[in-house]
């Protein structure tokens, strides 16, 4: 291991105890996306102390910082090092927020201490680093609350539900050259790091179904029931499962958030939301198409009218492999005995797929947590793994990206050429646009 490197992971370890006691605040004290913002001062207090330059609130409650290179260049190699928010709603988790159910069930608390951890690192290296360190403390990546964020948006507030979508909306990846982040992985019985996994993307959608009232042991027959409708949308999905086929990993899972108004009147307002999944952009265009025709169909099969919005959720993530191996092999030199298997499945999303789509991403899933995801029993198991590691692995791949002038960097961003964040809007306008005209 080289000088660089060993001075770094001294810096981390020097201050393994704050990185800790970092994570362990924000996990209990869990916000939800766009509302993280007393997790975000805590971000930006520590990085002012680190010394960050050029630190910059952006996509509504997340922050931007730098590690400038020493030697100025007109166009320097800037790398992007981001950790999330916000928590996710899991009320009977035992550190969840009494009024919002927002709880930390998936990581993310972790996420920001590694971040922080890793900017510790670097900091002590960095006249060493021919280049840019960007610290992104992103907001919003759980795809959540979205009556709330309809209305952010409406205000002009925001223009996606995703943090990292807003944040490419408004350029902050603009000069970005490439990025990585880590993730949690659970119930692992030793030491256990995943690279180059795929994710699926998929649409959001909200579903309103609109019938008529009437006295529901009176008169029901004078009036259109909305939740019948509704009910009768969700077997129609069902009934299309089977022509999903697998290598697609399609996922359809609708939810009632209104069921109607009161248990004496035939329900007329019945509002559904639901995300489609699957691997690609094209199934989720197939699979999307067939789940609009099965609403539309149930709605007319009723006799109910239904409006049904799509939004931008999030697109497939592909993983850079070089990024991946870099990653991998400074795995196994800081822990010898751990298992790095690459390529697993995975069909949850997240909006580091939208980023993916722009410039080379990496975000392997390091283990260190036990309970299920999004779960009340998820919690850290091994303090070391789920704080410290990613924190070293991280400063360990960015500084091989970043030495002798940032030669590497070069190499992979010569090999996959960025797209401009208008390629990006263009082509989530085109899928809701496309959707438009299917209905």
């Amino acid at each position: 291991m080289n000088l660089i490197k060993i001075k770094a992971l001294d810096a981390i370890t020097k201050h393994s105890n704050k990185i800790i006691s970092i994570g362990e605040e924000i996990f209990r004290n869990p916000e939800l996306g766009y509302k993280e913002h007393n997790t975000s001062n805590l971000v930006k207090q520590i990085w002012e102390e680190l010394g960050l330059e050029d630190i910059t609130n952006v996509g509504l409650t997340g922050w931007r910082g730098y590690l400038k290179e020493k030697n100025y260049t007109a166009t320097p190699i800037t790398i992007a090092v981001m950790g999330e928010l916000d928590a996710v709603i899991s009320p009977k988790h035992p550190f969840a927020d009494k009024q919002t159910g927002a709880a930390h069930a998936c990581g993310h608390h972790a996420q920001i201490a590694a971040m922080i951890g890793c900017a510790i690192g670097l900091s002590a290296v960095k006249d060493a680093l021919d280049g840019n360190v960007c610290f992104l403390a992103t907001p919003a990546e759980e795809y959540i609350e979205l009556g709330y964020r309809s209305q952010l948006k409406q205000d002009g507030l925001i223009s996606y539900f995703g943090g990292k979508q807003q944040m490419i909306a408004e350029g902050v990846f603009d000069d970005v050259d490439m990025a990585l982040m880590v993730h949690s992985e659970t119930n692992q019985s030793k030491p256990h790091i995943s690279i180059n996994s795929h994710s699926t993307g998929f649409i959001g959608k909200n579903i309103r179904f609109l019938g008529k009232e009437a006295h529901a042991g009176g008169a029901p027959w004078d009036g259109v029931n909305a939740l019948n409708a509704a009910t009768l949308a969700i077997s129609a999905i069902h009934a299309q499962r089977e022509t999903f086929r697998d290598c697609d990993s399609v996922r359809v899972h609708p939810i009632i958030t209104k069921g109607g108004d009161l248990v004496n009147t035939v329900p007329s307002e019945v509002t559904m939301e639901s995300y489609v999944r699957a691997a690609s952009i094209e199934a989720i265009k197939a699979a999307n198409t067939k789940v609009n025709r099965a609403i539309k169909g149930a709605s007319y099969a009723i006799g109910t009218d239904v409006d049904i919005t799509d939004s931008a959720g999030y697109l497939p993530l592909m993983q850079n492999t070089r990024l991946s191996s870099i990653f991998s092999k400074n795995a196994t030199q800081l822990l010898p005995n751990v298992t790095v298997e690459e390529n697993l499945p995975f069909c949850g999303s997240t909006d580091a797929g939208d980023l993916s789509y722009l410039l080379p991403v990496i975000q392997p899933t390091i283990s260190g947590f036990s309970g299920d995801l999004h779960s009340c029993d998820f919690h850290v198991e091994d303090v070391e793994l789920a704080y410290l590691v990613p924190a070293k692995l991280m400063a360990m791949t960015v500084i091989d990206l970043l030495i002798k002038e940032a030669s590497i960097a070069k190499e992979i961003k010569s090999a996959s050429p960025r797209k401009k964040k208008e390629d990006y809007i263009l082509l989530w306008n085109t899928l809701l646009k496309e959707k438009e005209e299917e209905i």
